[in-house]
């Protein structure tokens, strides 16, 4: 009967719920935290996409990989008092961009350039520019043009207000579902391992409060005649 005591239940449960619910929740937490992030905008600039105030999700890069239309956070020193800034890649290194002062699409190594994301159309914000990206470099401008303080506002700098690739340490995510169920793991992980911990503590506990039955006395021998 001894093997079948309740507190040596709970310690075995215990032991099967908590190495496995640590692992799962230290794994996922490091996998999220090494590769995603989350930030809060703090303008309108990209309207319609983000508004001031969103929470949005960003993939950590570490070396400056981008593509043409990619939603970017990133920090330059010299600009925006240190924030970082979310802002959209127009031109990657080698490319003509053009900002026509009579409005319409803006012109990618001359071709027009759709651009659905832009707000109410306005793809130049009545800031005409013409921009040869260097190598290395990357021209970023706000969704809402009318309303944003990006490449266009810094064209006496060099790369006529481009931004250094390397600047940028994170891609804006649409489909959150990878980090999500990373989230989600590490939560499980962390409620099978409490779990696991609990139960091995109760029955720790109930093993030592178990009462211990008193010796059964042993009748004296009897005397034979």
């Amino acid at each position: 009967m001894g093997s079948g005591r309740p507190e040596r239940g709970l310690r075995i449960a215990g032991w099967v719920l908590t190495p496995p619910g640590v692992l799962l929740f230290a794994g996922a937490l490091l996998m999220f935290l090494s590769g995603y992030g989350g930030v809060t905008t703090r303008s309108d600039s990209m309207q319609p996409a983000y508004g001031a105030g969103d929470r949005i999700v960003f993939e950590k890069l570490d070396d400056g990989r981008v593509r043409r239309g990619d939603v970017v956070l990133y920090r330059m020193t010299g600009r925006y008092d240190g924030h970082p800034v979310v802002q959209r890649v127009i031109g990657v290194g080698g490319d003509h961009v053009v900002g026509s002062a009579q409005g319409g699409p803006l012109l990618l190594n001359g071709k027009p350039l759709p651009e659905p994301y832009v707000r109410r159309g306005d793809a130049v914000g009545g800031m005409p520019f013409d921009i040869t990206v260097p190598q290395g470099r990357l021209l970023l401008l706000g969704d809402d043009r009318g309303n944003s303080r990006d490449s266009r506002f810094f064209q006496d700098e060099y790369g006529g207000g481009t931004v250094a690739a390397t600047s940028v340490y994170g891609r804006i995510l649409d489909d959150v579902t990878v980090p999500v169920v990373l989230g989600l793991t590490a939560a499980l992980g962390g409620v099978a391992g409490l779990t696991g911990a609990g139960l091995w503590l109760a029955g720790g506990l109930a093993g030592r409060r178990r009462p211990v039955p008193p010796p059964v006395p042993v009748p004296p021998p009897v005397p034979y005649p």
